[in-house]
């Protein structure tokens, strides 16, 4: 079962207090203050995962208070939603320069408030959990999209994808080269999926040089075939003259070796619930790093697909 989102209400006004606990209720775990000051001290003890807070209020008001919360760097990120009572157009600019995210003139419909809440939770998850690097939804993000996916019912595919040789590549030509390449990883990822799966695609970024997109099962040969394809013709451009033309760098294994490394390549491997009931996330991604493993043994572009059937 999902934990309830925690949802920090301030309003100096009893019966604004009370709509706004029984539109939430239902939904969220509510916890009311009804200053700035007692919000401040309710953020810190409750660690709510958003505020919706008055603008005029006693002792601090909306606006003081939203200052106040993004001094703190650990509490700096959570979203406000700022009310307003009297539709005035600089309460909203000074709400939102403030710091609030969003805002609703009162009298509100509960209606709109659900869903702003929800669309604001959702953006923030997203740009919380996202990489730094390729700014692709991280793992949070990747584990509820294939959650959703086993829930649905339908038939999908997963891809499991990370670089060969990377490390080698990394040591020889710098953290700030890597980055590059797995920006580019990235780039062609999105590219593929979008082409061939354009609605229903996703790409995530698990981490380092691992990535996963999610497709309709029967897109997901095409859809690594042109990532193989994407990739293997952007990569030489990372390598100098001399490197290129040789096809190779000299350079380390894992264990310390001197080894002869070809061009950085991309393995995927492919986890289908067309053959096999699939009923948990962690289920895929250990048949996963399985095929990626083979994937990898294999030393050039390719993907494989899992063919076990039950």
């Amino acid at each position: 079962m999902m934990r309830k989102a925690k949802v920090l209400v301030i309003d100096d006004d009893p019966d604004i207090l009370d709509v706004l606990q029984l539109t939430l209720n239902e939904h969220y775990t509510v916890f009311a203050a009804h200053n700035g000051k007692e919000g401040l001290e309710l953020v810190k003890a409750k660690g709510p995962d958003i505020i919706i807070t008055d603008y005029m209020m006693p002792v601090m008001n909306g606006p003081e208070f939203c200052r106040n919360l993004r001094k703190d760097t650990l509490l700096q990120h959570l979203p406000v939603i700022m009310l307003t009572g009297k539709g005035e157009t600089k309460d909203m600019v000074t709400g939102i320069e403030s710091g609030a995210d969003d805002y609703l003139v009162k009298p509100f419909d509960p209606e709109t408030l659900l869903a702003r809440i929800r669309m604001i939770l959702k953006r923030t998850t997203r740009s919380l959990d996202a990489s730094p690097l390729t700014h692709l939804p991280g793992n949070s993000s990747i584990m509820e999209e294939l959650q959703n996916r086993i829930d649905s019912g339908k038939t999908f595919a997963v891809g499991y994808a990370d670089l060969d040789k990377f490390k080698i590549y990394n040591d020889a030509y710098g953290f700030e080269r890597g980055d590059e390449v797995i920006r580019t990883a990235a780039r062609v990822l999105i590219d593929s999926v979008r082409q061939v799966c354009p609605t229903e695609g996703f790409v995530g970024h698990i981490g380092g040089d691992d990535f996963v997109f999610i497709c309709d099962d029967e897109k997901a040969d095409a859809v690594s075939q042109k990532v193989i394809d994407a990739f293997d013709a952007a990569i030489p451009a990372f390598y100098n003259e001399e490197d290129r033309k040789a096809e190779f760098i000299m350079g380390r294994d894992r264990q310390g070796n001197p080894t002869k490394a070809a061009f950085v390549a991309i393995s995927i491997g492919i986890v289908s619930n067309r053959g096999q009931k699939i009923t948990h996330v962690a289920q895929i991604g250990e048949i996963g790093a399985e095929l990626k493993k083979y994937a990898k043994g294999l030393n050039k572009s390719n993907y494989v697909r899992d063919q076990r059937k039950v």
